[in-house]
């Protein structure tokens, strides 16, 4: 029988599958990746069609786990994806089916 997923790195991919628990984070998310750029919050109200209190809760969840990066511009804040975190987000299915996955590196957590 093979070994387990480390608990540190089941720990952390546990707190990413929580953050994109949510549809509408999900959309955040892809709409950030899509886009390559920073955005204000704004920008992302009318993208997806929430309060702008809502996308701010989003983010503010997004931001936590690093899926997402805040920029200050002036007195606003910017949002854009972070590259690194994406490049080593395991797909769900190579965790449940025990195929190799990456491991979380500091950009990530």
């Amino acid at each position: 029988m093979s070994e387990l997923l480390e608990r540190a790195t089941a720990e952390t991919y546990a707190s990413w599958f929580r953050a994109l628990a949510d549809p509408s984070r999900v959309q955040i998310v892809e709409y950030l990746a899509r886009q390559g750029r920073p955005m204000s919050v704004g920008d992302l109200v009318t993208a997806v069609g929430l309060a702008q209190s809502t996308v701010s809760q989003h983010l503010k969840i997004l931001t936590e786990v690093r899926f997402v990066l805040v920029e200050p511009v002036g007195t606003a804040r910017h949002y854009r994806i972070n590259e690194a975190c994406i490049a080593c987000f395991p797909s769900a299915a190579d965790v449940v089916m025990g195929r190799p996955a990456p491991t979380p590196t500091g950009a990530c957590e």
